[in-house]
């Protein structure tokens, strides 16, 4: 069993920007000459998030409109109470979405379906720059 920790760096829009890291797992799992295991995808913050969904403009504008729905933007939050920073609806669109993915990989290449990639998506009020940990196991 080997580990590989890697990164990639993202920059962002914020305001439910979504970017597909699907190429940049592959080259980087094609790097890490690895075989059969599995990917950690991680992002560090606590507004952004990481799902799979099909990196479509329809599917991503759908799903933007929902978390705004979900969590509206235009309403009191009481984060923004005590921080002034206007982004309380970024933190609790992250906390639904989640941090982070596991997804096997199976002779170099992930085991995803036809229609289905890695995006992260940036719920901050601002532009970010975004840092993704990769953590590859396996052989």
């Amino acid at each position: 069993m080997k580990i590989i920790t890697d990164s990639i760096v993202v920059e962002t829009g914020g305001d439910n920007d979504a970017r597909d890291l699907t190429p940049a797992i592959v080259e980087k799992l094609a790097s890490s000459r690895l075989r059969d295991g599995t990917v950690t995808v991680f992002v560090p913050g606590s507004t952004a998030g990481l799902t799979t969904i099909e990196y479509e403009s329809g599917v991503v504008e759908d799903f933007s409109r929902l978390l705004e729905k979900i969590a509206p933007s235009n309403i009191p939050y009481r984060h923004d109470q005590r921080w002034g920073d206007g982004n309380g609806y970024s933190h609790v669109r992250a906390s639904l979405i989640g941090p982070s993915l596991v997804i096997p990989f199976s002779n170099g290449r992930p085991a995803l379906g036809t229609w289905q990639q890695v995006v992260l998506v940036d719920f901050d009020n601002r532009p970010r720059t975004r840092t993704i940990m990769l953590q590859f196991m396996g052989e």
